[in-house]
């Protein structure tokens, strides 16, 4: 462990080999995780959240949201995770800046570690979420951050007053294009079926952008490039056959997620997908392991749910450790 880092907000008892663990290890910062971790503070807990990068998870990404409770005109997503964190900090949620990278849940108390060291925890509950789904295209990982985004409100702004490319049909995907259609000169929205997936409040904000343009039925095939920056994308036209090029400066990538489980394989049951096995309580495979939000089994992946989630973990967690 590298001494001259300082260890956040944790308390040296909880590391290394210090028989001290924490009542509650979170694993993720998201909506899901950060509920946890306010619920267990306010029932009396040790609480310790994990987080690789910064709070909120994909909330943070996101501009605006129209469907969380309580904000009749819609929530700023950065603006909402931060509030969450905010208030889990102010019941006493401390934080870990650490990538948690192998878990040993047959230890008592559980073992999580970090490329800085071991925590030890008497219960778990892993809210990793998961991440945008690539395309799998020859060139995609090279120009990712040259041309190729996974995030529009991250990104978006790098492409003003230019032409560019988003692919999906879900919500995301329409979010992306009516956000880029304020910002950029045109906005290609690509498709494989012929109809969205998006709820239908979206369908007529599609329909009043005029600097926007569906292409249905179609798919990317080829990313091309020009002095290392994207320049195009070439698209088959699924029902015909036909290739189209399509001259854009930006591509937004928007077709699903994968779970961010790979440093819980062999610790977790998982399925077919890699999502964590779980039902509605969170409860795993293993006694004293839950899991919320969006790295679960689940019909519904939403920030309203994931927080649901989060809250039903601390309560198990909670009763788990009063045994």
């Amino acid at each position: 462990m590298n001494e001259d880092r300082p260890l956040n907000e944790t308390s040296q008892e909880c590391k290394g080999s210090h028989p001290e663990a924490m009542d509650v290890a979170v694993i993720g910062a998201g909506p899901a995780g950060l509920t946890a971790g306010l619920y267990a503070a306010r029932a009396g807990l040790d609480v310790v959240v994990f987080e690789r990068i910064s709070p909120g998870g994909q909330l943070a990404q996101t501009e605006h949201m129209e469907n969380y409770p309580g904000f009749p005109e819609g929530a700023d997503g950065f603006e909402l995770a931060f509030s969450m964190k905010q208030q889990a900090d102010r019941f006493g949620v401390r934080h870990v800046g650490e990538e948690v990278v192998s878990v040993d849940f047959a230890q008592e108390p559980k073992v999580l570690t970090t490329a800085f060291g071991e925590y030890r925890a008497k219960s778990v509950i892993v809210a990793t979420g998961a991440r945008p789904r690539k395309l799998g295209l020859e060139l995609e990982d090279e120009l990712q951050g040259r041309g190729v985004s996974y995030c529009a409100t991250c990104d978006g702004n790098f492409f003003r007053d230019k032409e560019v490319m988003v692919v999906g049909g879900g919500n995301t995907a329409v979010g992306d294009a009516i956000y880029l259609s304020r910002i950029c000169k045109k906005v290609y929205l690509v498709h494989r079926r012929d109809k969205l997936r998006a709820t239908a409040i979206y369908h007529k904000r599609l329909e009043d952008l005029e600097n926007l343009e569906f292409v249905w039925s179609a798919a990317p095939r080829k990313l091309m490039a020009d002095e290392g920056a994207l320049a195009g994308v070439r698209v088959e036209m699924l029902k015909t056959g036909e290739i189209r090029d399509i001259p854009v400066s930006g591509l937004f990538v928007a077709v699903g997620t994968e779970p961010n489980t790979e440093f819980l394989k062999g610790a977790l049951q998982l399925d077919e997908t890699g999502y964590v096995v779980a039902d509605e309580s969170g409860a795993t495979d293993v006694p004293g392991v839950y899991v919320a939000g969006d790295v679960r089994t689940k019909f519904l992946r939403q920030v309203v749910t994931a927080v649901a989630d989060g809250a039903v973990c601390a309560e198990e967690a909670s009763e788990y450790l009063a045994i």
